[in-house]
């Protein structure tokens, strides 16, 4: 339950003042450029000596300087907020650098999205539940290492770490022997090392679908699609064949990049339709449910099954690779359109209507 009462803060705003804030990391040019393409400020919490690239594309009106991200829960800092008339945007490195307690009870500033919702993405036990309740097709979950024998296991841990340390096995042997090369080679820590998740491997095409819900208009919009690139599991491919047989390559998952993906048009009924389905699923797990930007990570096989595999409850940083707009926003829109814009286009519709408050937590 969150214990800030943000009509307070939203009653002391001057709605004509709005700006746009987030951290400056993960998907803030986004953000921003969104922001400022709609008319709105924007504030950008930075650490020192990390400003540059916000300087060098313009886009930050504002600037809060931070030693460390989880300064943003500091009195002086958020009060800073508060004097722009912040909305403040999640994104990846909230859930990687804040607690969620901390996010429900000490954050004063009003969030555009749900918070509760995010306290269900950093769980993948949560993520799970969310996904299967919704109706979702899920990969299997493994609770004992020794499960695996035989079989494609895909091994994560905990925290938002863009595929960082996540390898596959297909035995507990192999299991061992990973887990040790990826401590050894610092991709993971004890306290990681301790916490794995162990799903089934799905065999088939990575599709990350960018869904945005709007409170306003009750409707879901599908925002665009991406795929990653992910360091060495990628860069093994080009090795040749006689060069890597016989080596003795641990390849991990680290995301360097991601790319726009156009889906097959067969696929874009069920695609909607899990967006859907995932929404009305938030609103019974966490009152309002969906505000905003979401996320589902799939894979697609050979027979076209969807199989949802993660969930991100804000904005990706997949989102990126659609800066200035896709052909699914333009097909609904007729417009360059993008997460960033979306998001400060629900923002600035909510100030004319005077229903801000259905928008934020």
């Amino acid at each position: 339950m969150v214990a800030v009462d943000i009509s307070k803060i939203l009653a002391g705003y001057n709605k004509k003042k709005i700006s746009i804030a987030t951290l400056g990391s993960h998907s803030a040019l986004n953000i921003f450029k969104g922001a400022k393409e709609e008319g709105l400020r924007t504030v950008c919490v930075c650490i020192k000596g990390q400003e540059k690239v916000y300087k060098y594309f313009d886009l930050a009106d504002e600037f809060i300087y931070v030693e460390k991200f989880h300064d943003i829960l500091n009195k002086e800092t958020q009060e800073k907020l508060v004097e722009h008339n912040s909305i403040v945007v999640p994104h990846g490195s909230f859930n990687a650098y804040i607690n969620q307690d901390e996010m429900e009870n000490k954050f004063k500033l009003p969030l555009f999205g749900n918070r509760t919702l995010l306290r269900w993405e950093v769980s993948r036990e949560k993520q799970h539940e969310w996904l299967s309740t919704a109706g979702l097709k899920v990969p299997r979950i493994y609770h004992n290492i020794d499960e695996i024998e035989g079989k494609l296991a895909f091994v994560k841990f905990p925290g938002a770490k863009g595929g960082k340390g996540y390898f596959v096995v297909d035995s507990a042997k192999a299991y061992e022997k990973k887990i040790k090369d990826m401590l050894e080679r610092k991709l993971i820590t004890k306290e990681d090392a301790e916490h794995p998740y162990v799903q089934e491997y799905i065999v088939g095409v990575s599709v990350y679908p960018h869904y945005f819900y709007s409170p306003l208009k009750n409707e879901i919009e599908l925002l665009g699609i991406d795929k990653r690139y992910e360091s060495s599991v990628d860069g093994i491919f080009r090795i040749p064949v006689p060069e890597l047989l016989g080596q003795k390559i641990n390849p991990s998952f680290t995301v360097v990049g991601n790319f726009p993906m156009v889906a097959r048009e067969s696929l874009l009924n069920e695609i909607i339709r899990m967006g859907e389905r995932i929404s009305q699923q938030a609103k019974k797990i966490a009152p309002p449910g969906c505000i905003g930007p979401f996320c589902l990570e799939t894979i697609v096989t050979e027979n076209l099954d969807i199989i949802a595999f993660e969930i991100s409850a804000r904005i990706v940083a997949g989102c990126n690779a659609h800066i200035g707009g896709n052909p699914y926003t333009y097909l609904k829109y007729s417009e360059p359109m993008y997460m960033g814009k979306r998001i400060a286009r629900e923002v600035k519709n909510a100030i004319k209507k005077e229903t801000i408050e259905d928008v934020v937590t």
